[in-house]
């Protein structure tokens, strides 16, 4: 297994989510939300939740995302629903990405499922209004 960069050797779960979340933002992924399943979970500490508009543009949430986070050397343990689009998971261990397509969000509802998670603000994972808006 290849190590992690040197930079990313001592970033936390949080650290991992932010980084999703950036990458999300950068790409236009809209309703972002991040969840803290720690406690309430055995299998992660953190959900990222998101949805795209177009089937194209969920498949292209998850590869932006997969890639940025290949090229630091962190890989994805599974990856599912990417060939339809419909309902992206990357699992990072920590941090689990979730992709909708926004009809499959509502469909699923993991926020209502999770509904005691508490939310992880974008200001407290060191993201803008700005970087939300571009």
């Amino acid at each position: 297994m290849q190590q992690l960069k040197k930079e990313y050797r001592e970033h936390t779960a949080l650290d991992l989510a932010a980084v999703c979340a950036r990458i999300a933002l950068d790409t236009k992924a809209e309703d972002l939300a991040v969840l803290d399943m720690r406690g309430r979970s055995s299998f992660t500490d953190y959900f990222i939740l998101m949805s795209g508009r177009s089937t194209r543009h969920v498949q292209g949430l998850a590869e932006a995302i997969e890639s940025e986070l290949n090229s630091k050397r962190i890989s994805s343990q599974h990856a599912e629903g990417l060939q339809e689009g419909l309902w992206v998971l990357l699992d990072f261990g920590d941090v689990v990405v979730h992709v909708f397509y926004k009809d499959q969000r509502s469909f699923y509802d993991l926020e209502g499922l999770w509904h005691d998670a508490p939310r992880v603000e974008l200001e407290d994972l060191g993201l803008t209004e700005k970087q939300e808006g571009e």
